[in-house]
């Protein structure tokens, strides 16, 4: 007999609270450094994390309706466009925190079981675009620590979320 572990809420909850400690890493860093710091060739934090928002509702969207090539399109046309400030990056954090809980509660059980072919070329089941999502997001929010630290600033505590 299965059991599950969490519920789809909890899932949720789980994510939203990742998101609201890469907030405040997003929040830590200076305007000026958030769109221009990078340790190593990496990307600096402002392209990571509008990376994150390129996964997320775009990501629940493809997982409520089974559509992604709009959301390829989508992502393509946010790519163009990425906020330049530190609050309109805020603000689309927020925004975007706001529609994943509009449209989560939308999915239905069985769809986190199913196959499906995330934004036309990852192929593998719901729940594990939702839990790589939140990898890629736990990922780059440690080099968001790294610059943080390499800027001479104390990261928020990782277990606060």
């Amino acid at each position: 007999m299965e059991h599950n572990i969490l519920s789809s809420q909890q899932l949720l909850e789980h994510w939203q609270g990742h998101r609201r400690l890469t907030r405040r890493v997003i929040e830590a860093f200076p305007e000026d450094q958030l769109f221009t710091f990078s340790v190593g060739g990496m990307r600096p934090f402002a392209e990571l994390a509008v990376e994150m928002l390129l996964m997320g509702v775009p990501g629940i969207k493809g997982v409520l309706t089974g559509k992604w090539k709009q959301l390829v399109e989508d992502n393509q046309t946010q790519k163009k466009e990425p906020p330049r400030t530190k609050d309109a990056l805020l603000q689309r954090w927020d925004e975007a925190t706001a529609e994943m809980d509009a449209l989560w509660p939308q999915i239905p059980a069985q769809r986190f079981q199913e196959t499906d072919v995330a934004f036309e070329m990852y192929e593998g089941q719901v729940y594990w675009f939702i839990l790589y999502w939140i990898d890629n997001e736990i990922h780059h929010r440690g080099q968001g620590y790294v610059y943080l630290r390499a800027l001479g600033i104390e990261p928020p505590p990782f277990w606060e979320r």
